[in-house]
């Protein structure tokens, strides 16, 4: 199974995260022949894979949101993608494991057909590569002493509080505790999700700031804490959704399109949605509303 350390690098913790390596090769598209496995472009993709039986996808091995477990391919976007292709006639993921920072810089080299990493959305990103509807949204929580002996629940409370948080190092949840007024003296950077656990069990912080969907994992192995419930932090007047989605090359637009309709049946159906996830950590407050859509996020 993933290391916890891998959610540091998800790419919710800056607009630029896993940008680097971005840059497309010259002549490297091209270098794709449709005679290979998956390969096709345009409106034949979806049948290419409906007549090879498998789709080609990449994993970062990061819990919980695409890892491998013995020889099983798990997480929120396998599961969720194995569901949606399987509907649209496609019954196999064929897996390929990939640095974060290769993912997108594989799909255009053609080495698969979908990135199935929980992608976070971004302007940069959608420059390299197109994005299916978001899947899921990243609401914030906070990591606590099991009874929650701070009563904290969201930003405000921990202010008022006057909680020592912890964020990790160089992430976007810093920005968000000061955003909503904590001095800078009452945040505390960490290496790793699990640095964040230990301080809490060990009294060094009040309370540790990452993703719902994170802590609710890290949880799972650090008795002795809790998870409050998720909310939105503001930044700017904004509310903070943090929404991921499968990638797909340019040029596979009806294929992302086809994929599309079949989210859209899984995330209108809450029961559905939380029935396939809620192994990994998801539940009702990671549903994106309908209101957000993946071509205003690309715009910024």
């Amino acid at each position: 199974m993933a290391d916890f350390p891998n959610l540091s690098r998800r790419g919710f913790l800056n607009r630029s995260a896993a940008v680097g390596g971005l840059l497309v090769v010259p002549g490297l598209l091209s270098a794709c022949s449709k005679t290979d496995a998956g390969s096709a472009d345009g409106a034949g993709a979806l049948e290419a894979l409906r007549k090879q039986g498998f789709v080609r996808v990449a994993y970062a091995n990061e819990a919980p949101y695409g890892y491998m477990e013995g020889k099983q391919l798990k997480g929120e976007a396998p599961t969720l993608h194995r569901e949606i292709f399987k509907a649209l006639g496609v019954d196999e993921l064929k897996p390929t494991l990939s640095e974060w920072d290769g993912l997108i810089p594989g799909l255009q080299a053609g080495k698969y057909d979908v990135v199935s990493a929980g992608m976070a959305i971004t302007p940069e990103r959608c420059a390299n590569a197109i994005f299916s509807e978001p899947e899921f949204i990243s609401p914030t929580a906070l990591m606590v002493k099991k009874g929650n002996p701070k009563k904290v629940t969201d930003l405000a409370s921990a202010k008022a509080a006057g909680v020592v948080v912890g964020v990790m190092s160089g992430a976007v949840e810093g920005s968000y505790a000061e955003g909503a007024g904590i001095s800078k003296d009452r945040i505390k950077s960490l290496q790793k999700p699990q640095d964040g656990a230990d301080a809490v069990k060990g009294g060094r912080i009040d309370a540790f700031l990452l993703t719902g969907i994170s802590l609710r994992w890290l949880a799972k192995t650090n008795p002795g804490t809790e998870v409050t419930e998720a909310f939105l932090p503001e930044l700017d007047g904004k509310r903070q959704y943090s929404p991921g989605g499968a990638v797909f090359r340019k040029g596979n637009e009806d294929l992302r399109d086809a994929f599309n309709r079949e989210l859209k049946k899984i995330v209108s159906d809450r029961s559905r949605y939380v029935g396939l996830l809620q192994e990994y950590g998801f539940g009702a407050t990671e549903l994106p509303p309908t209101t957000l859509k993946t071509a205003d996020l690309c715009k910024g």
